[in-house]
């Protein structure tokens, strides 16, 4: 049996119970939804758990009043809810009738047209919580090798596999699954072939530029379409873009945003990657670790502001961030020995951040120069945005 990992999203999960009477939990399929919130429901004393993918559980709401006001001293938790658009009315009169906090917890896979449906529907009355594979934070204990959560992705099934290629065996399948049966339950009416097609051209070009035409001159696609796939992908958590910098810098910015496959798993598995040597002889190693490194640090740090940085003369930044009171530049190097470029020098010069970092696979921490430090990513999330 799998040793349950705690996850971070377990405390603001507790939280949020304590202030809204519906907690919405939004994630990629198969990143522990379900898992937290069993695991969670352990410590309370009434909990009902219904999949809305069983017949029995979905039987059950038939007469989603009735259910309710029968189990209204319970803590109802209702798993893949955009299944049951319908529901949403229902809920908003039932909390409107018995506004007790904690009441609902809905989870849901990815989907846009849950998120509009429940602000529409329970504004006011839900929070939302994003929850992620796993991330360092979560699985950092004396056994943990950062070079396998690097290789496998955060997914737990893959993660926590019993080697690699069991791991690869279960990201195929899992991306099967996702573009034959997960994208048409959403509702769209989208080849299988030409997604993992449009995936796989993603994969290929993760950390640079999303170039629509280029996309879509590969693809025999139109440019609108090719910007609906890459939406399509990001509202259901698989990719990520990043936006560009352009805040009161008078200097030529790219306008593009960089588009990253959110997993490193599932990117190693759509370049057909089979181990980490192999990775480390791929011309992905690069644009790979910062992925995974800018990936780990959205996770943790979700309420900052997140962009890339780049100049037509070349300067540039892997990852800008922006708290409330100061603005921080991440350069992401896949080496021991980090050295920064006179294009990353120059970035830094344009930005004027009160601090620098290169993120690398390093075991110390140490300065380079005043201000700009070179330190690896557990101590980066640990440490320096605290």
């Amino acid at each position: 049996m799998q040793k349950y990992v705690q996850r971070n999203a377990e405390n603001i999960v507790e939280h949020y119970l304590t202030i809204f009477p519906a907690v919405v939990i939004l994630g990629a399929r198969q990143c522990g939804k379900s898992t937290l919130i069993k695991k969670m429901a352990e410590k309370k004393d009434s909990f009902l758990y219904l999949d809305l993918q069983n017949i029995n559980d979905l039987n059950k709401l038939t007469e989603p009043a009735l259910f309710f006001e029968a189990n209204k001293e319970a803590t109802i938790c209702m798993d893949e809810i955009q299944l049951l658009p319908n529901l949403f009315s229902v809920l908003r009169s039932e909390i409107d009738r018995d506004r007790r906090n904690g009441r609902f917890i809905l989870l849901g896979s990815a989907s846009r047209d849950l998120i509009q449906k429940t602000s529409e529907s329970l504004a006011g009355r839900v929070g939302f919580i994003e929850l992620s594979p796993f991330s360092i934070t979560e699985l950092k204990n004396a056994n943990y090798q950062m070079n396998t959560h690097w290789f496998r992705g955060g997914f737990p099934e893959s993660f926590l596999s019993v080697s690699d290629e069991n791991a690869m065996i279960w990201l195929e399948n899992f991306l099967r699954t996702f573009v034959e049966r997960d994208i048409p339950q959403l509702g769209f009416q989208i080849p299988a072939l030409q997604l993992r097609r449009f995936l796989m051209l993603c994969a290929h070009n993760h950390g640079q530029l999303l170039n629509a035409s280029k996309f879509g001159e590969a693809l025999n696609l139109t440019h609108p379409t090719t910007k609906r796939y890459a939406d399509l992908f990001e509202q259901t958590f698989l990719m990520r873009s990043l936006k560009p910098y352009q805040q009161n810098i008078k200097k030529r910015l790219v306008k593009s945003p960089k588009l990253y496959i959110r997993d490193t798993g599932i990117l190693h598995r759509l370049l057909q990657i089979p181990d980490f040597n192999g990775l480390m002889g791929n011309p992905i190693f690069g644009s790979s670790w910062e992925g995974f490194v800018i990936e780990n640090i959205i996770t943790e740090f979700s309420d900052f502001n997140y962009y890339f940085y780049r100049t037509s003369s070349g300067n540039e930044v892997d990852l800008v961030i922006e708290t409330p009171s100061k603005r921080f530049a991440v350069e992401c190097k896949a080496s021991a020995a980090p050295q920064l470029t006179k294009g990353n020098w120059n970035a830094i010069e344009d930005l004027q951040p009160d601090k620098s970092f290169i993120i690398a696979p390093v075991s110390s921490t140490y300065p380079i120069k005043e201000n700009v430090v070179v330190t690896n990513l557990l101590h980066f999330l640990s440490e320096e945005l605290k």
